[in-house]
């Protein structure tokens, strides 16, 4: 199939981005997608979510995509710094305990999504009748303390003040109430529509905090490197996702880690014009986000003291992932 071009609109002759491969070979990218889970779950384990996703009340099949995404993105070889293990990233210790032969084939294998997936919703159910009595919503009492553990839930009456964890349970379930199956990835006008909106913001100032689908906005305080947005009016970069979509018709989430959280993923060999460029170690740690326009190259709002501006695609070493916003993706949260 030959690729078709756009040619971003009000680039200058000498610097226009052609914005090229809006239609690749091969098609859309991405696992098929059912009426019962979100397209971004991998084939071969759609049936094995769909089978265990039901353990309890609190457990869905969408809240364990969401959940196993969040975790290692389905990668049952995903091993973390701190030693958490396997698709469903269990500590050996809590492995020990609660680890399941679901497929009966006589071993009990962290690293076995057919034992790793089974283990997780058990444990889900197990931690959900431990902090059954916690005040608040019990499916995010339930999420946390597979985060940071039922004694640190029971502790602070609920979610417990860790960022990390605050975030961990938004995102996932964000991710989980997303409506499921996947509605039209991005169409090409939509992303010529993105594209050029944030392409009609360069040189706005950025602003910690700051956008919102309406446009820029005086930012808050503080970033993790204690800059503040306060009196700048002006993007940060997943406000600039959000500005940008919204003139698709599409409604992000606001910050990166929920926009990946609600978007398809994209094998990076079939990158196109309008897709969101990730960056972090995981996904929970996802930091930064950007348009992709063709040719290596990101739209973004990238740091302080900087202004809207294109940078190539590697201008950071923790490149995450592509992922592809869709138009039944979660409103602004």
């Amino acid at each position: 199939m030959k690729a078709s071009t756009v040619v971003l609109a009000g680039v200058g002759a000498t610097t226009a981005i052609v914005v090229g491969a809006l239609a690749q070979a091969g098609g859309d990218s991405g696992p098929t997608g059912t009426d019962a889970l979100s397209a971004s779950v991998p084939a071969e384990y759609r049936d094995l979510i769909q089978e265990t996703g039901n353990a309890c009340p609190e457990v869905s099949p969408n809240l364990m995509a969401a959940l196993l995404k969040q975790e290692s993105g389905f990668n049952p070889k995903a091993s973390s710094p701190v030693g958490a293990q396997g698709i469903a990233q269990f500590m050996p210790s809590t492995w020990a305990s609660h680890g399941i032969d679901a497929n009966h084939d006589g071993k009990t294998d962290v690293w076995d999504p057919e034992d790793a997936i089974p283990s997780s919703a058990k444990y889900l159910c197990t931690i959900a009748e431990d902090v059954k009595d916690v005040p608040g919503n019990k499916r995010n009492n339930m999420l946390a303390a597979y985060n940071a553990g039922s004694g640190a839930v029971k502790k602070y009456n609920g979610v417990p003040p860790y960022k990390e964890t605050q975030n961990y349970v938004q995102t996932i379930s964000a991710a989980a109430d997303s409506n499921p199956g996947g509605g039209a990835g991005t169409t090409t006008d939509q992303a010529v529509t993105v594209i050029n909106a944030a392409e009609r913001k360069i040189g706005i100032p950025y602003s910690w905090g700051g956008g919102n689908a309406n446009g820029e906005s005086s930012g808050s305080c503080c970033s993790p490197n204690g800059k503040s947005g306060v009196g700048i009016v002006g993007f940060d970069c997943s406000g600039l996702t959000v500005y940008a979509y919204a003139k698709a018709g599409i409604a992000l989430p606001r910050t990166a880690a929920q926009q990946y959280a609600a978007s398809e993923p994209v094998n990076p060999r079939q990158v196109r014009p309008g897709d969101l460029v990730f960056y972090g170690t995981s996904a929970a740690s996802i930091h930064h986000v950007g348009i992709y326009v063709g040719n290596g190259y990101i739209l973004n709002a990238a740091k302080p003291g900087t202004k809207v501006r294109y940078d190539p695609m590697d201008m950071m070493s923790d490149l995450y992932a592509v992922a592809r916003p869709t138009s039944n993706t979660n409103k602004e949260i």
